[in-house]
């Protein structure tokens, strides 16, 4: 079984910058991807961005590319979401999660292709 904990999240302007990190335990010889999707009130979770396991393939969501980055580092089984230009539509709970899927496409973001879940971190964009 995996647990997931996310961390960084937290309150800044527009323009700003944040790191979240996701910690895993657990089982993960399963896992061949991990995404980040994120949740803002009475809107449903949209994936925001995926790695493969081995961090040979990124994807993004178009509201996110090029400005933020997913990497990971195995030793920790650790993977970091790197938010810049932040914007009030960034505002949302940011939740982390496995799959044991391979990522291509736009099928990612298929949130029941994914098993593990994270608590959450609230991150806040103020204009």
């Amino acid at each position: 079984q995996v647990q997931l904990m996310e961390s960084g999240g937290g309150s800044v302007q527009s323009g700003g910058s944040l790191r979240l990190s996701c910690a895993a335990s657990g089982n993960l010889n399963s896992t061949n991807s991990m995404a980040w999707f994120r949740q803002a009130p009475g809107k449903e979770r949209e994936g925001v961005a995926v790695i493969e396991h081995g961090g040979r393939t990124t994807l993004y969501a178009d509201a996110v590319k090029g400005r933020f980055t997913s990497s990971q580092d195995n030793a920790k089984k650790t993977v970091y979401l790197q938010m810049n230009s932040l914007n009030p539509d960034d505002t949302a709970m940011y939740y982390c999660a496995t799959s044991s899927y391979l990522p291509y496409g736009n099928r990612w973001k298929l949130r029941d292709r994914y098993t593990a879940w994270g608590q959450g971190t609230q991150v806040t964009v103020a204009s």
